[in-house]
């Protein structure tokens, strides 16, 4: 799978509606019953690439920390089970218990909810403030599978922001990973439309 760059979305975007299945729970979750009046952390992963793998255990820290001071974390895996049977729900369930995600883990099996939020990588962020505004968008942190460990230092500086009322900085960069397995017949260009 390709590595890439993510897009940007537009600061102040509101957050596109969902409704998917917790692999966990097998509950149908929808981001207007998980959203915080704090923030809202939505994060596209999978459970093979590296670049996941290598921020996972710092992003379980970062979840109990803020979730505690009300924040909500829903992580979501679009890639296509096909390509990679490592990516299936079943095993998705697995690695949320293995690593005790403090958060829903939710399968998008049709690809419209990393489509509607202009997701690309594995993984690839997006900060929702109280009014479900885009705040942030991007990276994790600047460090690199194998080669430093993950701190989470962008993300953190985001959600401090906003747990002091403030906006983010809006210098930021795109998130970086292996890209989201596209099923045949879905194509993207610069403008997200398919």
């Amino acid at each position: 799978m390709a590595f890439v760059l993510s897009s940007i979305m537009e600061l102040g975007k509101r957050a596109p509606e969902f409704k998917l299945p917790d692999t966990v729970s097998g509950e149908l979750l929808s981001l207007e019953k998980l959203k915080s009046d704090k923030a809202t952390i939505i994060i596209f992963i999978c459970n093979h690439c590296l670049f996941v793998k290598h921020i996972n255990s710092k992003l379980v820290e970062i979840a109990n920390k803020y979730q505690a001071l009300g924040m909500q974390f829903v992580a979501i895996s679009s890639n296509d089970v096909k390509q990679h049977p490592e990516d299936t729900p079943f095993i998705m369930a697995q690695v949320a218990k293995y690593h005790k995600y403090p958060f829903p883990y939710l399968y998008d099996k049709y690809q419209d909810v990393a489509l509607n939020y202009g997701a690309e990588s594995n993984p690839d962020l997006f900060v929702f403030d109280h009014n479900l505004e885009c705040a942030y968008t991007g990276r994790f942190d600047m460090t690199r599978p194998n080669i430093q460990p993950a701190t989470g230092a962008d993300l953190i500086s985001a959600l401090d922001m906003l747990l002091l009322g403030e906006k983010p900085n809006p210098n930021q960069y795109p998130s970086m990973g292996t890209s989201i397995a596209w099923k045949h017949g879905v194509y993207r260009n610069d403008d997200n439309i398919f």
